[in-house]
């Protein structure tokens, strides 16, 4: 199981840590601080991320989830210390949309597991955070501030993370190169293009996204934003209006 994580360093006291094998490439990422670290998002759960962590940092460790689906928060037993928002509460308690059974489906689904790996022990984390997060809240890890940006669209209360000093936005499932997805009875599109709105008018610097390609520069928020500026003046952001390809990404609707 060593080889589950990739491990890659952004700057000093920043890193990627990255799930290849399976189909949805998750990232999750370490910031660093001068008391704490702050994990922005614990990945799918299928190994232990906590081992990988410590051997970045001896800081205190805080998680964060950009959002409460299992691809995002699989390591969060790990972590007791940690944060969400305040919309997503209840699926930290029973009310996840999903059953375990489909959950479990995605977990497996083109994915190189490790060897002896069984499904049948995959939970679905819950729980209550140390702290309820919304929209404008400042996470401090010392020496470091980040920006809690609530970004509905993709889930109702997905969040971006956004560090002024340096220019970096990790944006989630909200932002990625490949097919987002805003179909779920749980997603807004008219919600999304707000959120996109948002987060295009910041000087970001460096994109992170939660899945696929790293190489992925801050004018796509633009794209992305007038992409769904059209369609919404086309009467076809809404669900069910089909997938609609731009290249380098697309969305499903």
């Amino acid at each position: 199981m060593n080889d589950w994580f990739t491990i890659e360093q952004i700057d000093e006291q920043t890193y990627i840590i990255s799930e290849y094998r399976h189909w949805e490439e998750t990232h999750c990422y370490l910031l660093n601080g001068n008391k704490y670290s702050l994990l922005i998002d614990t990945g799918l759960g299928i190994c232990n991320i906590h081992d990988e962590v410590i051997k970045l940092t001896d800081n205190p460790i805080i998680a964060v989830a950009t959002h409460i689906h299992w691809d995002h928060i699989g390591g969060h037993e790990f972590f007791p210390d940690f944060y969400a928002h305040q919309y997503e509460l209840n699926w930290l308690n029973g009310e996840f949309p999903l059953t375990m059974k489909q959950i479990k489906d995605m977990v497996v689904d083109r994915c190189d597991l490790p060897k002896g790996y069984d499904v049948n022990e995959y939970k679905f984390f819950q729980g209550n955070p140390t702290r309820i997060l919304k929209d404008n809240d400042m996470i401090d890890i010392g020496g470091r501030c980040i920006r809690v940006q609530h970004t509905p669209g993709h889930s109702p209360g997905h969040m971006c993370f956004w560090e002024k000093d340096c220019g970096y936005l990790f944006t989630g499932d909200l932002v990625y190169k490949d097919t987002l997805f805003a179909y779920y009875p749980s997603t807004d599109p008219e919600a999304y293009l707000n959120s996109l709105e948002r987060i295009s008018a910041l000087p970001v610097k460096r994109v992170f996204p939660a899945h696929h390609s790293l190489d992925i520069g801050p004018e796509i928020l633009k794209r992305m934003r007038d992409a769904f500026r059209q369609l919404q003046s086309d009467g076809k952001l809404h669900h069910g209006s089909g997938t609609f390809d731009y290249g380098d990404w697309a969305v499903w609707l």
